[in-house]
């Protein structure tokens, strides 16, 4: 199995990574995606990746696949926030991912305090 780190994923790696994300999403049929380039802008990830879910239950799933989708393809991650499922982060390196339920993106609302940095582009079938 291939371990990564950030110092060690390419730009070539960290474009699959994002594919493996966006795919996995849209597979668990995740719901207003939403890719954030922090290419150049940010020390914390290259790109970032809001999404919401239905229900907790929802999330929950999401993130658990995109989980293992990225590790059979052998990259790494760190997740936080699964047990309440609320929010969930996966920090996969030069890919940071936040799954939510829809009043708890509302709330904290990633979109406007990341879009200063970033450019904020909409993803999938809306």
């Amino acid at each position: 199995m291939i371990k990564k780190t950030k110092k060690q994923t390419s730009e070539q790696e960290a474009a699959e990574i994002l594919k493996i994300v966006l795919d996995t999403l849209d597979e668990g049929k995740a719901e207003d995606m939403v890719v954030i380039d922090l290419q150049g802008k940010s020390s914390i990830a290259n790109q970032m990746v809001i999404a919401s879910g239905t229900s907790q239950r929802h999330v929950a799933s999401l993130a658990e696949k995109v989980q293992e989708k990225l590790k059979a393809a052998g990259y790494l991650s760190m997740a936080e926030g699964e047990e309440k499922a609320d929010w969930v982060l996966i920090d996969a390196f030069d890919v940071i991912v936040h799954i939510f339920k829809p009043e708890v993106r509302e709330f904290y609302n990633l979109e406007k305090m990341w879009a200063s940095i970033g450019t904020l582009k909409k993803v999938g079938g809306e």
